[in-house]
C-alpha cells in the first residue's frame, strides 16, 4: 500500500469517525433535553384539530 492511498484510507475514516460522534452528539442532546417530546406538545394542537376534522364512522 503506498503512502498516498494510506492517507486517504486514514483520511475517510477521521471523516466517517467525525460523523458518528457529530450524530452521538446530537441525539445525546435530544435525549437530555427530551426534545422529541417537546416537539410532540408544540405540534400537538395542530395534530389535534386535523383529525378532529375527519369524519368518523361509529356505527357497531
Amino acid at each position: 500500500m503506498s503512502k498516498k492511498a494510506k492517507k486517504r484510507v486514514f483520511s475517510i475514516l477521521w471523516k466517517i469517525l467525525a460523523l458518528l460522534i457529530g450524530f452521538f452528539v446530537v441525539t445525546f442532546t435530544v435525549y437530555i433535553f427530551n426534545l422529541d417530546m417537546k416537539l410532540t406538545a408544540a405540534i400537538e394542537p395542530w395534530l389535534l384539530k386535523h383529525y378532529d376534522r375527519i369524519p368518523r364512522d361509529t356505527h357497531l
